[in-house]
């Protein structure tokens, strides 16, 4: 490799010569070759003079992965392990501590933690800063460089420093796993509202969403009052599982657009006529883990109002990345596009906003001490001939519940959309706008 790069630098010096009396547009040509002349050299030195012995793979993808990532946090170059392990995770099934981190000024920062791994296990929350992977500092490396630190062997132990607003740094151990991932999760809420938590947007998420509200209808016998749709978290995924998503729910109009900085290759993605849900309520969750897909979600179901958006900020990754494989020698990941609302709006480092804002909060039942006296506790008191047969089975709801403030504020507000027939209305709001 080294021998084919110094010919063609021989060869760039006699083009380079040659050319000196060629015009001012065809100047700048050589300033390419030149540049390639001088990585050439670089690349040669490093290999003869640096301090321990490198070849010439490791020199070439760390050049690679330099050029690209220094384009944005997104763009990266993949080898073969890297590219095998991103399509697994797009399947649903990896080895890893179950993070999506980024890079931020130096340091691996968490976008968001997945459902049930040993990272959410052991209390780790979106935003927080890793500083340290088993005792060596971050800064210097390149995401790539990092993540493959976290990962390794399953049943290996990885220790990591935390760093988080507001709280003493930390050190946490924790075991690797082979993280299987269950992307959809639903059940029944309060006796008749869909629950419905996607943490990543992998592979027929669509399906089995379609399913399980399908189920609840027939389970509930047609009394489904409204859905919830958690993306709290949620790192994204599959931008074709974005869409679909979406569609259940949307009769028409658009879901959200790709725009390159070439205006030809803009790229509508379009609702097909059905809404699953019937025109029930639905309210998603969001919050600063919310991104990439989760935003196309929430902005595509705010902006037709179809949904209201509770919870807190999303995370503001509005760009597209396109894999593009290399063959034997992994992928390159480069930023193409970006992501805009049907509405118009880039998401972008600004995210989606929410319509009601919801932050985390710690729930207390206050007790009364029995200095409350009801009806029912009078003496003599009629007693009502209707049987309370929820009575047990809301307990059980509140118990379950009460810890997530912003889960109880969502399921409050299907319920009262519902009471006031504020499902169809937002349908029909969207479509007078259209009009």
């Amino acid at each position: 490799m080294l021998k084919k790069l110094m010919i063609f630098s021989l060869l760039v010096v006699v083009f380079s010569t040659e050319s000196m009396s060629a015009t001012p547009k065809e100047k700048q040509a050589p300033d390419t070759y030149e540049m390639l002349n001088l990585f050439g050299e670089v690349m040669e030195r490093a290999k003869a003079a640096y301090v321990e012995e490198v070849t010439d793979k490791q020199l070439i993808e760390a050049a690679i992965n330099g050029m690209l990532t220094s384009l944005d946090p997104h763009s990266s170059y993949l080898d073969a392990d890297s590219f095998t392990y991103m399509n697994e995770q797009t399947k649903g099934k990896f080895g890893g501590l179950g993070i999506e981190v980024t890079m931020d000024n130096g340091l691996v920062k968490v976008v968001s933690p997945i459902d049930d791994t040993p990272a959410a296990k052991a209390g780790i929350k979106a935003g927080d800063y890793i500083t340290h992977i088993d005792g060596e500092t971050v800064i210097g490396l390149n995401l790539n460089e990092a993540v493959s630190k976290l990962r390794g062997k399953i049943g290996t132990k990885v220790k990591i420093s935390v760093r988080r607003v507001n709280a003493k740094p930390f050190d946490v151990t924790l075991k690797r796993q082979e993280i299987k991932i269950q992307s959809v999760k639903t059940e029944i809420k309060n006796d008749d509202i869909l629950y419905v938590r996607i943490s990543s947007f992998a592979e027929e998420n669509d399906k089995d969403i379609e399913k399980a509200v399908k189920d609840a209808n027939k389970k509930l016998k047609g009394k489904l009052a409204g859905i919830v749709i958690d993306v709290r978290n949620n790192p994204g995924g599959l931008l074709d599982q974005a869409v679909a998503v979406s569609d259940l729910f949307l009769d028409k109009g658009e879901i959200v657009s790709t725009r390159s900085r070439n205006e030809e290759d803009t790229v509508k993605y379009s609702a097909q006529p059905g809404d699953i849900a019937q025109g029930l309520p639905i309210v998603v969750i969001i919050n600063e883990g919310s991104a990439s897909a989760s935003e196309i979600l929430a902005g595509a179901l705010q902006d037709h109002r179809r949904a209201v958006v509770l919870g807190e900020k999303s995370f503001g990754k509005g760009s597209v990345q396109t894999v593009l494989p290399l063959g034997e020698y992994g992928a390159m990941r480069l930023t193409t596009a970006r992501y805009y609302t049907p509405s118009g709006h880039s998401i972008q480092a600004k995210g989606i906003e929410p319509d009601i804002v919801v932050k985390p909060s710690k729930v207390e039942v206050l007790e009364d001490y029995g200095l409350n006296i009801t009806e029912a506790e009078l003496s003599g008191a009629l007693k009502n001939e209707e049987e309370d047969k929820k009575s047990n089975k809301e307990k059980t709801d509140n118990a379950e519940t009460i810890s997530d403030y912003q889960l109880i504020r969502a399921l409050d507000l299907v319920r009262a959309l519902g009471l006031y027939g504020q499902g169809q209305g937002l349908i029909e709001l969207n479509e007078k706008s259209d009009k």
